[in-house]
């Protein structure tokens, strides 16, 4: 019987901050044992810009997750994200021993280390090193080289960096929640999605994963297998929302309400003499608004946030090579009409994505809101198992706050 171990996840993210305690089982499954969910503080588009109300909302949440598991939560998979991400494509290559064991795991291990070496800014952090493909010799598409004989390994990696400074500041946000927490790894927040909601057909094939959250939108393409792309823009669910407040001239507490009750982004779907909707103002004055007219002005924002995506595509170069077509998740994905505008406006099959295949303690996440913080236990989960390639920078000391920040492959 394969033996349980305990994984926690805390996603950080504009709206909210989630924190998971779920039991490994060690064979792919896992149970959710505790959720905490509160309203995030202190975090805008993505980024930490205050601490210490930062520190007080991931507390809360982490109190609610050890008290719904009768758990205590000292280590953590953290998820990190914003515009500052940035990703490029790199390759390293080195020499292989001219033993018979062929390559072993410390020549995968130089090769992606090589693949390193480029110029990076000095205040930029590698986050992930993720290996596309390997070489050796003449041949080439090798997934996992370990084993094979040959004289020279080439790797082809995806690198990916992220601000030093808001890499500090999100481990030492989690840290001053709660001592002695610590951060296993800081995981990019689509990196997370794509574990929780892509099929391996989608990723083989050439798939964009959208995840429309409410302060960005995290883009990543996977192709092959892995990742190739990725970066973010600065919108996100919280502008559908001002769009409302600034046309129909509503509160913005008003506008969310009506935007998550009555939200629709396909006019076409709905009857010109479809019944009003109330807005309720904070002093108990109500608003009659056609929800067609809602729908238009939710449809022009998630039409120019299509637009945008596929112009950083194109510049990219990845638009062309994408027969799996978009996957949108995240919490502005349960926006109605969003799959039809993103199939109209890119030209790609598009479909909503939720985190699939959970036990446990699951009412509240099965949505596509909860698919950062569901992938982030899967990546806790795959550091458990044995995967035959992985690769770990050394550790680093920030500001006093000792931690290892953890280099995982998937």
């Amino acid at each position: 019987m394969a033996e349980t171990k305990t994984i926690n996840a805390i996603d950080i993210g504009s709206s909210k901050v989630v924190s998971l305690v779920a039991q490994d089982f060690g064979n792919g499954e896992f149970s959710v044992l505790g959720v905490g969910v509160v309203p995030s503080r202190g975090i805008k588009r993505g980024q930490i810009v205050d601490v210490n109300e930062a520190a007080r909302a991931i507390r809360e949440s982490i109190n609610l997750a050890e008290h719904t598991s009768a758990t205590k939560i000292m280590r953590a998979v953290v998820s990190l994200s914003g515009s500052h991400v940035n990703s490029q494509n790199t390759h390293g290559a080195v020499a292989i021993g001219r033993g018979e064991q062929g390559v072993v795991q410390d020549d995968i291990n130089r090769s992606l280390e090589s693949a390193q070496a480029v110029p990076i800014p000095s205040n930029r952090e590698v986050l992930h090193v993720i290996p596309r493909h390997f070489k050796v010799d003449d041949q080439g598409g090798i997934r996992n080289p370990l084993g094979m004989l040959g004289y020279r390994l080439e790797a082809q990696a995806n690198l990916v960096t992220a601000a030093m400074t808001s890499v500090q500041n999100t481990v030492k946000t989690v840290q001053l929640a709660q001592v002695p927490i610590g951060v296993n790894d800081l995981v990019l927040s689509p990196l997370a999605s794509a574990d929780a909601v892509l099929t391996p057909t989608e990723k083989e094939m050439g798939v964009m994963i959208v995840d429309l959250g409410s302060g960005t939108t995290d883009i990543s393409v996977f192709l092959e297998g892995a990742l190739w792309h990725t970066t973010a823009l600065d919108i996100g669910g919280d502008l559908f929302t001002s769009d409302l407040a600034l046309v129909l001239r509503l509160p913005m507490e008003a506008s969310e309400k009506l935007k998550v009750q009555y939200g629709h982004c396909n006019p076409d779907t709905l009857p010109a003499d479809h019944p009003v909707v109330s807005a309720l103002y904070p002093d108990g004055q109500r608003v009659n608004v056609q929800r067609r007219e809602v729908a238009e002005i939710l449809e022009a924002r998630a039409d120019e946030l299509f637009v945008l995506i596929m112009q950083n595509l194109k510049r990219s170069g990845f638009d062309s090579i994408l027969p799996a077509g978009v996957v949108i998740t995240g919490g502005g994905a349960q926006l109605g009409g969003l799959r039809e505008v993103a199939g109209r406006v890119t030209g790609l099959p598009a479909r909503i994505a939720q985190p699939g295949k959970l036990q446990g303690m699951v009412d509240t996440i099965r949505t596509p809101a909860y698919s950062t913080a569901v992938g982030l236990i899967r990546w806790g989960m795959q550091e458990n198992a044995a995967r035959p390639i992985k690769h770990r920078r050394p550790s680093i000391r920030l500001d006093g706050f000792g931690r290892f920040l953890r280099q995982m492959l998937p």
